[in-house]
Order: C-alpha cells, then structure tokens, then sequence
C-alpha cells in the first residue's frame, strides 16, 4: 500500500493529551500533529525520534499534520544502522489486512468469498471485517495493530486495553455459535519474528486470549515492510502462547 501523498519527515519532540504529537520540521518549524494510536507506542518515543508525516486531505481540519512512522533510537536485535521505521497509524492495520486477505496472505478469505467492514457485533461492537462464502459460512475477523518488539518478539497490548478484551470474548461467542472467528496481529514493523500476549502489560489480556484460542478462535500475525513511500503486508508472523507456536491447522474446518 503506497502513502497517497510524500510523508514529510520530522522530529519528535514531546506528546500531548494522547492525541497531539509535537514536532520540528527538517526547516526549524514547529508543527503539532494527530495521532490515532491510543496506545503508549512503547519504546518509540524518543526525544529527537525521527517522524515521519502524512498531510491531512481536509485542507481545513485544526491539525493539517497525522503521524505515519517512528524510527527506533537504536535495534541491537537486527543491528540495523539508525533504527528501522514502524507504523503507527492504527487506521493502517486494517487497510493491510485487507491487502493480505485479498492476497492470499493470510487463510480466512474462501474463492468467492465477500468481506465487509465494521459489521455490527457484540455488546455496541463493529467487527473489523466478516467474511462470508458462497455457502454462508461466516469468519469474524478482529485486526490489532502491533508496534511493540522486543528481541524479535511482537509484543500486544503495549498498554492496558478493557476494549480488547472485550473484542476477543466478542470473538469467543461467534465461535460458540458455529462461526469462524479470527484475530490479526498486523505488526507495522519489519523485525518481528514471532508475536504473543504481553503478559507483564496487560494480564488479563493474556489469560483471555489462552482461553479463547482454546476455544477456537484462530490467531495470527501479520508482518509488513515498512517505508516512508508504504507499508505493505509480507509474511505470517508465528503466533506464541507459553513458548509454543499456535497450530492453526487444528482449528480449520
């Protein structure tokens, strides 16, 4: 997926109310910029990290700026020279996951298959993509974006999150019903070569995803290659739950 317009590149001074990234330009000028991604971006935000950013479509919206891309401080995992460049725009996920799905990347898409989007589910929920084949089966597909590594390993949530929690027992509950469900680690960076649950983080997010992949919720990862002209999706990433790879197969109908 190509960026649809050039991302400027800037330095990351200091973050604000969640939402509002303060930035130099490479001309001195001082520029705030939205961010989507609700998470802490652990590990990401360093002072004089460089930015990169995407100018709004709306010449009219308050902040003209959204942030795309950091680059990491330093990688001694992979040795990589100034960093690598990880996706932090959460809108970004789900636009990969489609490419993948439509690719063939990851195996939840059926020939002939249709996905929709943001498909009411749960408790006030929209399920990211529904995926129903010519005979009716449906697959419930949740997408979470991942930009913490550490050591190669992917690592979600970066913060505390209720809301996925809430998302995988949605999940739990399609499958108990008959249905597919599945959710998509979509890890916006290139040095990830496993992914799991961020115990340490969020504790309970760990227990429940044990719970429902025991349920049958299948559980995947996505890996992309990240750059300041797009991201596109690359490879599965091997799933990790207590030091052993999820076997999807077992799962499949």
């Amino acid at each position: 997926m190509d960026y649809p317009h050039p991302l400027t590149k800037a330095l990351f001074q200091k973050r604000e109310k969640r939402f509002l990234i303060h930035a130099h330009l490479d001309d001195g000028s001082k520029v705030i910029a939205h961010t989507n991604n609700t998470g802490s971006m652990r590990g990401l935000l360093a002072h004089e990290a460089e930015i990169w950013l995407s100018p709004a479509n709306n010449p009219a919206r308050k902040l003209p700026w959204t942030l795309e891309l950091i680059r990491t401080v330093e990688n001694s995992t992979t040795g990589v020279q100034g960093g690598i460049l990880v996706g932090v725009n959460t809108i970004m996920a789900n636009r990969l996951v489609r490419e993948a799905l439509e690719n063939n990347l990851l195996p939840l898409l059926p020939p002939g298959a249709e996905i929709r989007s943001e498909v009411k589910y749960g408790q006030g929920s929209r399920v990211d993509f529904l995926v129903t084949d010519a005979h009716e089966n449906r697959c419930w597909i949740e997408v979470k974006n991942v930009s913490l590594v550490e050591n190669s390993h992917a690592r979600f949530p970066d913060s505390p999150t209720e809301r996925g929690r809430k998302h995988l027992l949605e999940l739990e509950a399609k499958v108990k019903a008959g249905d597919r469900a599945a959710l998509v680690f979509c890890i916006q960076r290139g040095d990830a070569k496993t992914v799991g649950p961020a115990d340490d983080i969020d504790s309970l997010y760990g227990q429940l995803l044990r719970q429902v992949a025991a349920t049958g919720v299948e559980i995947f990862g996505l890996g992309c290659q990240v750059s300041p002209t797009g991201i596109f999706p690359h490879k599965n990433i091997p799933v990790m739950i207590d030091n052993q790879a999820i076997d999807q197969q077992k799962n499949r109908p």
